[in-house]
């Protein structure tokens, strides 16, 4: 059983000041922290458009150059959804009504995961414990990748930089297919146990693994043939999981964000909880609305981490508050001014890590 890790409370006053904040701009805004028709507009669009796809690709005969198009278009839908409806969902951040919460976070389900595991995985876990090593399953892509000099060097590391491009497609696949049920029959992440499923959840998630087989592999078998099914999945599945996988990566880990160890002796980190996240958390690309807007703010990874109650559609004013903080206190807000300045980022922390000793 792996030892309880803990933060220090080095500047309980940061965190304070930060908190009452941005309780206070909700008070003087007279708003709700939780979506809007912002966010639900977004999901009438992202859902509707999405099952359209599907529909068409199913049930009409279309051309194979225009099927290729609308496969990718899929997944990128998927993706969509996942970043907007399932993510706000399963924190709780979606809606004011926690059954709206359940429905939406499990739409996760619906495209072949388990929120029950989600929320386990990524709530629990990675937004207790960011870029730590051994704890943290979101940065453990191995033995293929190896982000963070903590972890143990491969030859092939050396390599990583250039065929990152190819791996990250395999992320929704191998999530479906393997990771969820690694996590259910060990029941464990990262050597952390996690909660005990009830009966109900049992059942909630292997009927949702059949229901996504045979809604995306079954059914298209029997309207459009195995092949085209074979083929169609497998575009859908890549250009999904390199989407999930990219935006992910460009939050953690590139070169400025750390990867703290805690103390062997004391289990602790040398750090309180709420700079932690700022120290490796970073935003990327947040003028861009283009980005805001697919990406359900996760672009604005650091105002995630510090509140992920709140939902995504506050995070472009959050972050002033945030930003006006971090300066008071002389706290390091880590942010990338494109999305493609910090792909570059990533690349040349995969560069770098791949190679050092």
């Amino acid at each position: 059983m792996k030892p309880k890790v803990t933060f220090t409370r080095a500047n309980p006053d940061f965190s304070a000041a930060l908190r009452s904040r941005v309780e206070e701009y909700f008070k003087q805004k007279n708003v709700s922290l939780r979506g809007n028709f912002k966010l639900y507009s977004k999901t009438i669009i992202l859902v509707g458009l999405t099952s359209a796809l599907y529909a068409m690709l199913v049930f009409v005969d279309l051309p194979i150059w225009l099927s290729i198009i609308f496969c990718a278009l899929l997944g990128a839908g998927l993706a969509g959804i996942g970043f907007n409806v399932m993510h706000d969902g399963a924190h709780g951040s979606y809606s004011q009504k926690d059954w709206v919460n359940e429905i939406m976070g499990h739409s996760l389900n619906l495209m072949g995961g388990s929120v029950y595991l989600w929320k386990q995985k990524h709530n629990i876990i990675h937004h207790t414990f960011t870029n730590l090593e051994g704890m943290d399953d979101d940065i453990d892509i191995r033995p293929w990748m190896r982000t963070n000099e903590n972890q143990p060097k491969r030859w092939f590391h050396r390599y990583q930089h250039i065929y990152w491009v190819f791996l990250y497609g395999l992320t929704y696949i191998t999530w479906v297919f393997q990771k969820d049920f690694d996590k259910y029959f060990r029941g464990k992440i990262s050597g952390i146990k996690f909660q005990q499923m009830n009966l109900r959840d049992h059942i909630v998630f292997w009927i949702s693994k059949l229901l996504y087989f045979s809604t995306f592999i079954v059914l298209p078998i029997f309207t459009v043939g195995w092949l085209p099914t074979l083929i169609g999945y497998l575009i859908v599945s890549l250009v999904c999981g390199w989407i999930l996988a990219v935006v992910f990566q460009l939050a953690h880990v590139v070169d400025e964000a750390s990867f703290p160890m805690p103390s062997e002796n004391t289990h602790k980190v040398d750090q309180e909880w709420t700079i932690h996240q700022l120290q490796t958390t970073a935003n990327f690309g947040t003028k861009s609305r283009i980005l805001s807007w697919f990406a359900g703010g996760l672009n604005y990874q650091v105002e995630h981490h510090l509140f992920p109650k709140i939902s995504h559609i506050h995070y472009p004013e959050i972050s002033k508050v945030v930003k006006q903080v971090c300066s008071e206190y002389g706290v390091t807000y880590l942010e990338y001014p494109t999305m493609w300045s910090a792909l570059r980022s990533h690349i040349h922390h995969l560069r770098m890590v791949g190679t050092a000793a």
